[in-house]
């Protein structure tokens, strides 16, 4: 019933936006119709402002790979190509929606850049992609959730229209009233943590609890234990405060690296160098 509602929705919004939102990118092979039925969606592209906008919000480079999930005409793999430099690849169900988006590719000059793959976004290897973009629906965005969380932290994940449910996005944005998320694959930091200075004047034992990018915690200094102020992560920067034993504030800031960690202990604008690593 929820994916049923979903879809109504979907043309709902889509009966709404109108025609003109969606230029003609079909060509004399091939025309597709708006919200002509696929695999488990409609096709209905997102609107060029829109695409830019989750690029842009995605900070997509020359460095990326963009994998868009369901690319239908390939409007989002060309733009990252075209308008950002990254090398991108479109995975497309539909043979015939597949062949009109690599000959759109070839005709925007970024066939050098851009791939296109005639298959099914649950059977296809995206692993190495940078960043993910998706335009699917809730149901569909919750199967790909796990996969997605176990990509290398850090990667960029943006969703038009659709959320991932519990798994809050980073930040929302809109686009002529259309919603879109980003998410950044958060590091796995739960567990203990031993920071020292790079003298080894300094020792702070951390436990951290973890729910997708929340955490939370105590840390341990001169044996008091206390819990941790502000702890934040995004992606694979670390972050919290803490009340040192002479009741001053310091803070902590971190890239994580698996069970490592480097960064800084900040206390009176001063930042000496720190180290961690999990137990």
């Amino acid at each position: 019933m929820r994916h049923l509602l979903a879809v109504l929705l979907l043309a709902s919004v889509a009966a709404c936006a109108g025609a003109q939102d969606f230029p003609r990118y079909g060509d004399d092979a091939y025309q597709p119709r708006l919200r002509q039925p696929g695999k488990d969606v409609m096709w209905l592209p997102t609107p060029d402002a829109m695409v830019t906008r989750m690029l842009e919000a995605a900070k997509v480079t020359k460095d990326d790979v963009v994998y868009d999930l369901g690319a239908g005409e390939g409007r989002i793999p060309i733009a990252a190509a075209k308008q950002f430099g990254a090398r991108a690849v479109g995975i497309e169900y539909d043979k015939d929606l597949a062949a009109l988006a690599q000959r759109n590719a070839q005709r925007a000059g970024v066939a050098d850049k851009v791939t296109i793959i005639e298959g099914d976004i649950f059977k296809e290897d995206f692993r190495r992609a940078t960043v993910v973009t998706l335009y699917l629906l809730p149901d569909l965005n919750f199967q790909l959730r796990p996969q997605l969380l176990a990509m290398k932290p850090g990667t960029r994940i943006v969703s038009h229209l659709w959320d991932m449910g519990e798994w809050e996005p980073d930040e929302a944005f809109t686009v002529a009233d259309s919603q879109a998320f980003l998410w950044r694959v958060p590091a796995p930091v739960a567990g203990r943590w031993s920071l020292v200075d790079d003298r080894a004047f300094f020792r702070l034992d951390v436990d951290l609890v973890q729910k997708f990018q929340r955490i939370g915690g105590t840390y341990t200094l001169r044996g008091k234990t206390r819990p941790l102020l502000g702890a934040y992560l995004t992606g694979t920067t670390l972050g919290f405060t803490f009340v040192d034993f002479d009741d001053s504030v310091r803070s902590v800031r971190a890239e994580v690296n698996g069970d490592r960690m480097t960064g800084s202990l900040r206390f009176a604008g001063n930042d000496t160098p720190l180290t961690g690593v999990r137990k």
